[in-house]
């Protein structure tokens, strides 16, 4: 019998080796030789930054320009292009990748293009044969010292938002070339994940309730304090695998293949996510071990991903971003969007269990947009920009995350068992925040 990892491991397979095939040698390259002029696309985003968003903004956003060109490396190895790393404020020193690449991708894209790409392909440049796209690259000796970069091969992955970005970079570009080059990856990273994180009956999980390594990204997480062990379907994940099936199906049919495997699996998983992983009483989604049992079930910012990948319906949508998003008992804090809802007996200004980050109200603004919700949008961006700029005017840097009821992120715990326990500064890996000025500035 022909089970569905079967198939889909030698279909990708084959599908690889056609696309490979024809891809040219320029093609494969991409732009690696290609001259550029880099002082003027780093001056390019430096405009940017100085003309986008609210006069009061600026001087931060100038700042994250400047921190931007200042945080890219030279191409070497385990990259085959110039390489930015989370920031250079990371407590664990030089690193590359996790969802951090794909914010800082998105930021620079409308100014520099070319450096988005270079990322991207950088991001997947290193895939396990599996099709496992590791999640951070580490190098706490530097690049000089090879032998001390190294990454999890086996057990940690990270959230595959790099294919959003890619359909960014086609959007802004016009170049739909490359998704020759990326097609081979998002296939192959499918198949890893219905290999390795499918759930007992239906969906996704990240190794958080197995391991707790953080393999969502949201480290220490409050939806797996007290949930049992096992491969039950997470809401996020789920989310994020039904988001790399609606791409294939695209990218499927520009490519000239047949898109109907994509297609089917993507159907069912959006049937999955708006049945039997939400609760239409509250109105919200939750992890399937919530839905079962309300004793699990706590105020996580993860329940916005079926919002932000379009799996939701346009009721749930609305539903959610009215009672939830706009909420300021909720996630509409002082400073959004709070990682834990405000009201939850767990929130905590703690490291992902209450903090506000802003990649995740980037986000959440796209969720909204999905649904036409640009009032819900511009609320969020504009009380998260203007509540950045205020700690930048008082601290000259951009946090890793911030108070999310408007106090100083210097208060806030990053984990309390290390010697890291407060925020870092110069993070670039969660702040798209030019990106976020930008979509502001569209609503105006």
């Amino acid at each position: 019998m022909v089970t569905i990892k079967k198939f889909l491991f030698f279909s990708s397979l084959i599908i690889s080796l056609i696309v490979y095939s024809n891809l040219s040698a320029q093609e494969r390259r991409v732009t690696k030789n290609k001259p550029t002029d880099k002082a003027g696309s780093w001056e390019r985003l430096l405009t940017t930054a100085s003309t986008s968003g609210k006069p009061d903004w600026r001087p931060m956003l100038t700042y994250v320009a400047q921190l931007h060109k200042a945080n890219t490396h030279p191409a070497t190895w385990p990259f085959d292009y110039e390489w930015e790393g989370l920031g250079p404020g990371y407590v664990y020193g030089e690193a590359f990748g996790h969802w951090d690449i794909v914010h800082e991708t998105i930021d620079v894209l409308r100014s520099y293009p070319e450096h988005a790409l270079h990322q991207l392909l950088n991001d997947v440049k290193n895939q396990e044969p599996n099709g496992m796209v590791p999640g951070s690259i580490y190098m706490p000796g530097g690049m000089s010292k090879r032998d001390s970069i190294y990454w999890n091969k086996t057990t940690e992955g990270h959230p595959p938002l790099w294919p959003i970005a890619v359909n960014d970079y086609v959007a802004y570009t016009g170049d739909s070339t490359v998704i020759k080059i990326f097609y081979v990856p998002l296939t192959r990273q499918i198949t890893w994940f219905e290999n390795n994180r499918k759930a007992e009956t239906e969906g996704f999980f990240y190794n958080d309730i197995l391991l707790k390594k953080w393999e969502s990204g949201v480290d220490e997480g409050v939806r797996f304090d007290e949930v049992k062990k096992g491969p039950l379907a997470c809401i996020d994940a789920t989310c994020h695998v039904y988001n790399l099936y609606n791409i294939a199906a695209k990218w499927s049919k520009q490519l000239g293949f047949d898109a109907r495997l994509y297609e089917k699996r993507r159907d069912e998983l959006k049937a999955f996510i708006q049945k039997d992983l939400y609760v239409k009483e509250e109105g919200t989604f939750y992890d399937i071990w919530a839905v079962k049992d309300p004793e699990f079930r706590h105020l996580a910012f993860e329940s916005m991903w079926p919002l932000v990948t379009g799996a939701a319906t346009k009721e749930q949508a609305n539903a959610y971003i009215d009672k939830y998003f706009l909420d300021t008992a909720v996630f509409l804090t002082a400073h959004p969007i709070a990682t834990v809802g405000r009201k939850d007996p767990k929130f905590e200004m703690r490291m992902w269990r209450g903090p506000a980050w802003n990649s995740m109200a980037y986000w959440a603004a796209r969720g909204c947009l999905n649904y036409g919700r640009k009032d819900a949008a511009k609320i969020i961006l504009e009380k998260a920009l203007d509540e950045s700029a205020k700690q930048f005017k008082r601290t000259g840097t951009i946090w890793e995350f911030y108070n999310s009821l408007g106090g100083n992120p210097e208060d806030v715990k990053r984990k309390p068992h290390t010697k890291f326990n407060v925020p870092s500064k110069d993070y670039l890996g969660h702040n798209p925040l030019i990106a976020m000025a930008i979509m502001y500035d569209s609503f105006r």
